[in-house]
């Protein structure tokens, strides 16, 4: 018998490393969980922003209604009941005392150091097609502008004429607890109104030339002592149609929204006003908007 012997060769394991490393990273990039975490993330950020929006309208109001009352009745809260409570009610809601300092003092018409105020207009248009008109009360005129023109550039606006598509307006709410709507229609219009109306919530809008609410505001005092008033102020209205905001204006709406957000957080402005109105987008984004504005 004889045997055939064939020469053997050593053939190296072949490495399977690199191929189970992949199918981990395959498996771990769809792991289940860390969607779930994305997630979950995702829905924090937005009530976050939710919470920061509603916090800083919260604030913007508390600012609007200490500089009323500094400016109306004084601004020593020991000799003016009104004031004492909104600084008591914006201490309880966690604003700042610099904050509450800042807008007391601009009631008098200084800065919390005592410089007085200079008012800027600022005209800007944002896509699409939505335009802007900015007030702004500021101790340092050239810091402001240069501040605020770069936050514009930042999110995709231009500064242009937008004037002309509003009128100016004074406006005086005063609360409609106690007091009977013919009552105050009729000292309203003594006091120099031009118009008078009811909101939703009973409170009553009233209506003047610019240059006549400040007197209108004393006379209604006098004649309405009794009655709250909430905020007075001279607004810019627009004069033609609103620029409606559709679900194909997603994007835009976000970018106004984040841009209005930003604008609330600068200190130096006080009035916002724009030419937009919901269409068919969704009310979480229209609110982003509409909670910055003052309309």
């Amino acid at each position: 018998m004889s045997y055939l012997f064939f020469p053997t060769r050593f053939i190296a394991p072949r490495p399977i490393t690199s191929t189970i490393c992949a199918q981990c990273r395959r498996s771990f990039s769809s792991n289940p969980m860390l969607l779930s975490g994305h997630n979950r993330w995702s829905k924090i950020k937005h009530e976050k922003g939710a919470a920061d929006a509603k916090k800083n309208a919260q604030r913007s109001t508390f600012s609007k209604h200490l500089t009323l009352y500094s400016r109306l009745y004084g601004p020593d809260p020991n000799l003016n009941p009104q004031l004492s409570a909104v600084i008591a009610a914006a201490k309880k809601a966690g604003m700042p005392k610099a904050s509450i300092d800042v807008a007391v003092a601009r009631g008098q018409g200084k800065s919390s150091t005592g410089v007085g105020l200079e008012s800027v207009t600022l005209e800007v248009m944002m896509s699409p097609s939505v335009a802007m008109v900015i007030d702004v009360e500021t101790d340092n005129k050239q810091r402001a502008l240069q501040e605020l023109r770069t936050m514009i550039k930042r999110h995709k606006g231009t500064v242009t004429p937008t004037a002309f598509l509003f009128t100016r307006l004074g406006r005086i709410v005063l609360k409609g607890d106690g007091h009977e709507f013919d009552e105050v229609l009729m000292q309203a219009l003594e006091a120099g109104a031009e118009d008078v109306e009811q909101d939703e919530g009973d409170d009553i809008i009233i209506w003047t030339q610019p240059n006549a609410m400040h007197q209108a505001v004393q006379n209604l005092g006098k004649a309405l002592p009794t009655a709250e008033i909430l905020s007075s102020e001279i607004l810019w209205s627009p004069t033609a149609d609103k620029i409606k905001i559709d679900d194909a204006d997603t994007d835009a709406a976000a970018a106004i929204g984040n841009f209005l957000a930003a604008l609330r957080e600068y200190p130096d402005v006080q009035g916002i006003y724009a030419n937009a109105e919901r269409g068919t987008i969704s009310e979480d984004a229209w609110s982003a908007i509409e909670d910055n504005l003052d309309t």
